[in-house]
């Protein structure tokens, strides 16, 4: 299965969204309940999020329980739709693909010079 950023960055604003005793609604229309579960797992080792593994023989099932300080960071940073763009288009050209260091760290450098501006 293929990483998503816009569909890892969706879940951040979901988890951020609900409330720390609640369950997060993660029902997206045009994402399977496997590609969302697959991307929660890996936004929990990328120590963006806190989650838990519910997974059983009727196949994955990762579920957020919320953001971490990193999750946080990285959201104000994207938080922005035009930055967001940019700086996804910005790793592409120069990387060939999105890593997630490489975003992050232009996310960063762009939120720091519009704050400097």
């Amino acid at each position: 299965m293929k990483r998503d950023m816009d569909l890892a960055r969706r879940i951040l604003f979901a988890v951020e969204e609900a409330p720390l005793d609640g369950e997060t609604d993660l029902n997206f229309d045009d994402f399977s309940q496997e590609e969302i579960s697959y991307h929660v797992m890996l936004l929990s080792e990328a120590g963006l999020i806190e989650a838990q593994d519910q997974s059983g023989y009727g196949g994955s099932d990762w579920q957020p329980e919320r953001l971490t300080w990193a999750g946080h960071e990285f959201l104000d940073a994207s938080r922005d739709q035009g930055r967001w763009e940019k700086a996804k288009k910005l790793v592409r050209e120069k990387v060939g693909g999105l890593t997630f260091d490489a975003l992050k760290a232009v996310l960063i450098r762009l939120a720091t010079e519009a704050a400097l501006h």
